[in-house]
């Protein structure tokens, strides 16, 4: 059964901790959900964000999500996949150390790398996307580029993959960006 690591934390977006969560299960991975300094039954505090035609996203209190393994207990070589959510969580996560070499050990070990939204920080922060084109929440596009990616400009529902990256801009793109994933991750559902 493959693995996937599921990097998260306090304050991210709700819709994009839950429901990756929830259909990378369904299709029958075992998916560990962490967050630096808790452990397997700590929660986090997510954070619902919605377009509701501000210059930007709004943001109203989400649901409490139980961790389902704790940190501290992570042993990247396990794994067969990572995923990152996005929401304001990776403002923070990209200054844990442990972080960020979990991820730099996905990418030098080409593993499937899916991130999405603000998540894409974490991968700036990790050094990681040097000359790699990659989308994210637009706002992140200038970290991008000063990190040497090239910013796809894509809508809101899509995803871009380049290699073993899938990356997209917002929730409204879970369809196209978990369907790439489990793509690159070797998975096949048929109807």
């Amino acid at each position: 059964m493959k693995k996937v690591l599921f990097l998260t934390g306090d304050f991210t977006e709700d819709y994009e901790t839950m429901v990756p969560f929830q259909m990378l299960e369904m299709v029958g991975y075992t998916v560990h959900t962490v967050c630096p300094n808790k452990k397997k039954g700590d929660t986090i505090k997510t954070a619902i964000h919605d377009f509701e035609g501000d210059q930007t996203y709004t943001e109203k209190p989400g649901h409490n999500f139980a961790l389902n393994y704790s940190f501290d207990d992570v042993k990247v070589g396990d794994y067969d996949g990572l995923v990152i959510a996005g929401g304001r969580a990776p403002e923070y996560l990209r200054l844990n150390e442990k972080v960020i070499e979990m991820v730099q050990h996905f990418f030098s070990t080409d593993k499937p790398v899916a991130a999405i939204c603000h998540g894409i920080q974490i991968l700036t922060a990790a050094d990681v996307v040097k000359g790699r084109k990659l989308t994210a929440y637009p706002t992140v596009g200038p970290e991008v580029i000063l990190a040497g990616g090239e910013f796809q400009s894509i809508p809101v529902d899509g995803a871009f993959v380049d290699g073993n990256l899938v990356t997209s801009p917002a929730w409204p793109a879970h369809p196209s960006f978990i369907r790439e994933f489990l793509k690159i991750m070797g998975s096949k559902i048929e109807i």
